[in-house]
């Protein structure tokens, strides 16, 4: 389903912040939307929450692979705002891109840096549509690069849809040599929403204990950019890559 940024966003604010929360997290309530949005993968989404955490990795995978037909469709997730600041900050050359998606921000990049872009999966047109963009299948929570790999690693709306939270986090430190960029959406956490994620992060502060400060980290930031949440780190020289403890 084609549905813009934009457009996205509005209907958020409209069921996450205008609804009374006894309403919007009914089962009763939802029920309509999300058989008209989902058709027989309603049941999914409905209690993807339940249980998401508790998949093995390849049922995880085949959930996704199932329902991808009704997600919402768009070149991407990241709001221009978010798209502009990321290329600004951009440390170094090398870049480490967890969750490229269709590859819309990688394509942004390599224009200017060495681009490699993971995801669980990739669609085979992708990597023909971006040959300088070097493509691998990763797991954000068990990645095969070695510590400090890239100068700078950039996850964006992908940090809402793990597993283990704090495993992928500790990940993308290890291989972050010098800066770490992190986009999630500020999202109040109900349980019927028209996604599957299992991560909620409504309030700055809520992120930001995800990412505690420890060895290895230096400078840390955090900006509300349109629905997005941006977090930026920067890594200690001496001990980039080693941040294990987060």
């Amino acid at each position: 389903m084609q549905v813009s940024r934009n457009l996205a966003l509005a209907v958020h604010f409209l069921l996450d912040e205008c609804l009374p929360p006894i309403l919007r997290d009914r089962e009763w309530f939802m029920w309509l939307p999300f058989r008209l949005l989902f058709g027989r993968h309603a049941d999914t989404f409905r209690s993807f929450k339940d249980r998401g955490h508790d998949l093995d990795e390849e049922e995880f995978r085949r959930v996704y692979a199932e329902t991808a037909a009704v997600h919402l469709q768009r070149p991407t997730d990241l709001n221009t705002s978010c798209i502009d600041r990321i290329r600004r900050r951009i440390a170094g050359r090398t870049v480490l891109e967890v969750g490229c998606g269709r590859g819309h921000l990688a394509d942004i990049l390599v224009r200017d840096h060495d681009v490699t872009a993971c995801d669980m999966a990739i669609d085979p047109d992708i990597p023909a549509r971006l040959p300088r963009v070097t493509f691998r299948l990763e797991n954000v929570e068990r990645l095969s690069f070695t510590d400090a790999s890239f100068d700078t690693v950039v996850c964006t709306h992908t940090l809402e849809h793990v597993q283990h939270l704090d495993v992928a986090i500790r990940e993308l430190r290890r291989v972050a040599r010098r800066r770490l960029i992190v986009v999630v959406p500020r999202q109040r956490p109900y349980r019927h929403t028209f996604d599957l994620h299992l991560h909620f992060f409504p309030l700055g502060h809520m992120l930001l204990a995800r990412f505690p400060a420890v060895p290895g980290v230096g400078s840390r930031s955090l900006h509300r950019v349109g629905g997005d949440w941006y977090y930026e780190e920067e890594r200690e020289p001496a001990t980039a890559g080693v941040a294990k403890s987060a």
